[in-house]
């Protein structure tokens, strides 16, 4: 934290960029050392509650519907037909109560290894938490790594990665041999959508990971972007990977007759995220 005057700041700095995002705070209402990481949750002036992770923004009440909903709802309307899907970290919940919000979904499982980001989401976040008892729902306290590893041959249309940074908990989510795993378990068209960091400050990362996924086998990528306020340079993206070739648009009379309650998703926002700048077009030249 900061001072400026009497305002106190929570500033996560991003040294490798030479930038910094503040929110001012009136509070910190609670933290805990887990055994993988250290959780803080603070009040803010603006932004409502904010959940920190090692010193790292992770969720605030204001934004948050803004990353969960492109996680999502993207790559559930470009599947024809989702019925068994996999949320891989994802602990605060968001990302399992927008997936819930499609009706054909029939199970989700979601793996988190951090069993107290669910329970600080409970207490603190309780609005992304309100699809937590939905019958179709299994919640997870579990290495997903090797959950996947052990997942049965073609027995998941859609596996969500929503992780942290590639560092701690959750380096292991940006491997070959993890989206060798998640291939074996996809079904024939399945879907991987990961998380891919900003493409501004972490292009280099970004172009490795959409390479290991091609080099583990997946026929065809599409990455997607979006704002995202609190995170490092305040542009993200996500990335699917389908297993067979193609991304032939999107289930686009699905997404507009669904009427699924959503903040920033719909038709018009999902075709305008796959719309990449030049800069990296140019980088992914090489890539599907």
């Amino acid at each position: 934290m900061s001072g400026l005057d009497t305002q106190q700041w929570f500033t996560e700095v991003f040294e490798p960029s030479g930038s910094a995002f503040g929110l001012a705070i009136t509070a910190k209402l609670d933290e805990v050392q887990s055994p993988f990481q250290h959780i803080e949750i603070f009040d803010t002036t603006h932004f409502g509650k904010l959940m920190v992770i090692d010193g790292c923004t992770m969720v605030s009440s204001r934004e948050n519907f803004l990353y969960h909903e492109m996680m999502s709802h993207p790559a559930l309307f470009t599947h024809p037909s989702p019925k068994n899907v996999v949320i891989i970290g994802g602990g605060d919940c968001g990302t399992l109560r927008e997936v819930l919000k499609h009706q054909g979904v029939e199970t989700v499982h979601q793996i988190d290894i951090d069993e107290q980001v669910t329970r600080m989401a409970e207490k603190y976040f309780p609005e992304l938490c309100a699809s937590n008892n939905d019958p179709r729902a299994t919640i997870l306290f579990d290495d997903g790594i090797k959950f996947m590893r052990e997942a049965a041959p073609e027995s998941i249309d859609v596996v969500i990665v929503d992780s942290t940074d590639p560092v701690g908990p959750g380096e292991g989510l940006f491997n070959r041999a993890f989206y060798q795993s998640c291939l074996n378990a996809l079904r024939p068209g399945g879907i991987l959508v990961q998380q891919s960091e900003s493409p501004l400050i972490h292009l280099q990362l970004l172009t490795d990971m959409r390479q290991a996924m091609l080099d583990a086998g997946f026929a065809a990528l599409q990455t997607l972007n979006f704002p995202q306020m609190i995170y490092p340079s305040g542009w993200w993206t996500c990335t699917l990977a389908r297993k067979s070739e193609g991304f032939s648009g999107f289930r686009e009379a699905d997404a507009a007759a669904a009427n699924l309650n959503t903040g920033y998703y719909n038709i018009d926002i999902h075709k305008a995220a796959m719309a990449l700048p030049n800069f990296v077009q140019k980088a992914f030249a090489n890539q599907k």
